[in-house]
């Protein structure tokens, strides 16, 4: 058996955990930017408030209707992420977590009925610990138990834990589920599935697996077969080596001075520097670009990008911001409204297997050595404590509201909650009489 745990609701959940005030209340969590609803209670969605919403467009409907809206608070967001995979780590040997609000668990060997004890008591303690709720599905196959999960919401007696088992009760469920909604379908592929008479997750167990093959291809046909109890997904002890690493924002605000863009591309740049060394690799390509708004008015789209190939793959901060500010400085053009930046670092290769140059001297070496002092504090302490001076003098991860006022790139997030578990001036703090 495999369970799926999902935290229900999740980014709304985290803001209801200091303020219980807001249980039972309305409450959506925007993009970035405060562009778009991500995130919703169920009271919201009651509301008819949907998924991908634009908040200006429905910011007399929030005001009107008493909707409790927030920023997104990706600091305390990960933090509860990390509590809640920890937890999960210690009750079971084998988790793989699949995203920031998912996680799968390997329940092999395990009675069905023990499991779903298990299970019940893991809910239970990850409520207690966190405050945040969740729902478990159980099942033969990782497919399955994402069905499993998703219908413990339409089966109000299994209190959050919904054991999906035996072929009467599997088939009942496929029958309800549409094709469409099967992980690793999707809305695309459930159309011409639709076209050819599969309209349910059922059909779709029951079609041919030539067929499945020959016109949806060896992934679907891997669907097919865990849909009928047959495991072909394994559960990952943990994710993958990346293949390349992405850090880009959109500006708080059209920027047009070449300082602001520098500030802020060096820290998408430090950003993918940590991220790289965390997962001890070096990379070999680094690309970085520039864009306007396709919407601009005054000036025609313009976005710029430039390609660098390292002699000796890198990995460390200052190398990799110093390219950067090299791209960013050939592509800017004076008099545009600039709308975003980004910063990508590709072709990696294990930090151990680096063929260094016969002339090198010991400074690489000493980088190296400094970058993981500068993790190591980093880590223990929080945030971006310690950086390159280019970055400037702000918190890239937790700004403070007079940093993001002066420095207009600073992702805009007008609503944005305290960061309760990881800055120390947001403790939250009670008084005893």
């Amino acid at each position: 058996m495999i369970a799926l745990v999902d935290c229900n609701n999740f980014f709304v959940s985290c803001e209801r955990v200091f303020r219980p005030a807001l249980e039972k209340q309305p409450v959506v969590v925007l993009s970035n930017n405060d562009g778009c609803v991500i995130s919703r209670s169920n009271e919201a969605k009651a509301l008819g408030i949907l998924m991908g919403e634009p908040e200006f467009k429905r910011r007399d409907f929030f005001r009107e209707n008493a909707v409790h809206v927030f920023s997104s608070n990706y600091a305390l967001y990960g933090d509860f992420s990390n509590r809640v995979m920890q937890i999960l780590e210690h009750l079971f040997p084998r988790v793989e977590v699949y995203s920031i609000d998912e996680a799968f668990v390997d329940l092999r060997g395990i009675d069905p009925q023990e499991a779903h004890r298990r299970c019940v008591e893991a809910r239970a303690r990850i409520l207690q610990w966190t405050g945040i709720p969740v729902s478990v599905g159980i099942a033969p196959t990782k497919v399955l138990a994402k069905l499993a999960n998703r219908h413990t919401k339409k089966v109000p007696e299994a209190k959050g834990v919904l054991l999906l088992h035996g072929e009467a009760e599997i088939r009942a469920t496929l029958e309800q589920t549409p094709v469409a909604d099967v992980w690793g379908i999707g809305r695309r592929v459930g159309k011409r599935l639709q076209a050819d008479g599969i309209h349910t997750a059922w059909d779709f167990r029951c079609a041919s697996e030539r067929y499945v093959q020959r016109k949806y291809s060896v992934v679907r046909l891997r669907l097919l077969r865990e849909l009928a109890g047959r495991s072909c997904l394994d559960l990952q002890d943990a994710a993958g080596m990346k293949q390349n690493i992405c850090t880009s924002r959109s500006f708080g605000k059209r920027l047009t001075a070449l300082a602001d863009i520098k500030e802020a591309t060096a820290n998408f740049a430090a950003l993918c520097a940590e991220k790289l060394r965390a997962q001890g690799c070096v990379a070999r390509v680094v690309h970085v670009y520039l864009e306007t708004s396709r919407t601009e008015t005054q000036h025609a789209p313009y976005a710029g990008s430039r390609t660098y190939i390292l002699p000796i793959p890198q990995n460390d901060t200052p190398t990799l911001i110093r390219i950067a500010l090299q791209g960013i400085e050939e592509i800017f053009r004076d008099g545009l409204r600039y709308k975003r930046s980004g910063v990508t670092i590709s072709d990696f290769i294990l930090q151990n297997q680096v063929q260094g140059d016969l002339f090198e001297t010991g400074n690489r070496i000493r980088l190296q050595e400094a970058m993981q002092a500068m993790d190591r504090i980093n880590k223990r302490y929080g945030g971006d404590l310690v950086k390159t001076a280019v970055q400037g003098n702000i918190s890239f991860a937790e700004p403070s509201a007079e940093e993001k006022t002066t420095r207009g790139w600073m992702l805009r997030r007008d609503f944005l909650s305290p960061a309760y578990t990881t800055r120390s001036r947001d403790i939250f703090r009670l008084k005893a009489h």
